[in-house]
């Protein structure tokens, strides 16, 4: 009954585009001030309601009578400079992943002098929010500083000295938010893509060899032992042969006893592929592992401009990852890529498309984000999480 009834609801809400048209799709939500949110969230799920449940709430309610965190990448710029913006993370949102400001090329542009301070703002926004904050990313080919990139390519890094530079850069990192940080991203995007996935031939994989992973799970772990360690990628929603890699990765760490406690699946979504309709039984593997499971990245792009039936896939899509999620005992986190048109990465990105996120670029609600708060208000979930 579970599974029909989750199911029902997304098909509902992209029916209701139909049925009551763009406008009612759109209309602005209740607004909640964040110290009455918190306040009803005690006690009783402000989400249950004698008669029909309430859908109209900041989303970060309706998911915590699933115990499930709700997040969004955060674009420290803006949170910086547009106060809407600002209020509006705070609101809507339990937990939040740093956008770029925790990447190395940003805290340690300069060999050895670490730049923390956006970093550490966006913790004490979360804290002054009640939100946890997830870490992204300690190990990634991107986005790496170009000293190091530079110093490994001329020869003047070896392999022993940056063995040495990658432990120490993920010791001093977590150390630094000790505390602070419920889960880090430990490695992102680690393999290839295609019929046949192997390890990305990055200068990890080079220099550290084929079992870097393990070590760079095994440092984090020293550095704070509470902290929950992920393996992050994209295009793995559903089983294919890039999540199964992932997924017999994750049984050689746990026969290993290598601290690796959750997988990330981004959800990068595009309206002219297939949705991941499998991603229940994907996600089922790795929880059977006892693996904590999330979606991390979610955003759902089409070819501008947008119609009536982009709109309802891009409904569907967004209901079918939460959906799978709250299926999964131990999926603890559903996290959009930003939640404002106004600031997606998307456009830059993706030539001819966007329109990727819950709210518009005024900050309106579109009908992605009425989709998922009929999902997160009606559908029937027993699983009794822990994470948030």
């Amino acid at each position: 009954m579970k599974k029909i009834r989750i199911a029902m609801v997304g098909v509902l809400a992209a029916g209701a585009l139909y049925t009551v048209g763009p406008s009612t799709a759109t209309a602005a939500p209740t607004q909640v001030p964040l110290g009455a949110a918190q306040a009803q969230s005690k006690g009783n799920s402000a989400a249950r309601t004698s008669g029909a449940p309430n859908t109209d709430l900041p989303l970060r309610l309706l998911a915590k009578q699933h115990g499930l965190g709700i997040g969004t990448a955060v674009d420290m710029a803006a949170l910086a400079a547009d106060t809407a913006y600002r209020e509006r993370a705070a609101q809507e949102f339990s937990a939040v992943t740093a956008e770029n400001v925790m990447k190395w090329s940003e805290l340690e542009p300069t060999r050895g002098q670490y730049n923390w301070g956006p970093a550490d703002e966006l913790v004490r926004f979360a804290q002054r929010n009640g939100q946890k904050v997830h870490g992204h990313t300690l190990l990634w080919h991107s986005q790496l500083p170009a000293w190091l990139t530079d110093g490994v390519a001329d020869g003047s890094i070896d392999s022993a000295e940056l063995r040495e530079i990658v432990r120490n850069h993920i010791t001093t990192v977590v150390k630094h938010f000790r505390g602070k940080v419920r889960a880090w991203d430990v490695v992102n995007e680690a393999f290839t893509d295609g019929d046949a996935p192997v390890l990305r031939d990055t200068i990890f994989r080079q220099h550290l060899g084929p079992d870097y992973i393990a070590q760079a799970l095994r440092w984090a772990h020293a550095a704070d032992p509470k902290a929950k360690l992920f393996l992050n990628d994209y295009a793995i929603d559903n089983i294919n042969p890039k999540s199964t890699a992932y997924y017999e990765l994750a049984k050689q760490l746990r026969r290993q006893r290598v601290p690796l406690h959750g997988q990330g699946f981004q959800g990068h979504l595009d309206l002219q592929y297939p949705l991941p309709i499998d991603a229940p039984q994907n996600l089922a593997r790795f929880d059977k592992l006892g693996l904590e499971t999330a979606f991390t990245e979610v955003d759902v792009r089409f070819f501008l401009p947008g119609d009536t039936y982009k709109e309802a896939g891009q409904v569907g899509s967004f209901n079918t990852l939460l959906s799978a999620c709250l299926l999964t005992p131990r999926c603890v986190m559903f996290t959009v890529w930003g939640f404002t048109d106004k600031y997606s990465w998307v456009p830059g990105f993706f030539d001819g498309q966007g329109s990727a996120t819950p709210l518009d670029e005024n900050f309106q609600p579109k009908a992605a984000y009425r989709g998922l708060q009929q999902v997160l208000a009606v559908a029937s979930d027993p699983n009794n999480r822990r994470g948030f």
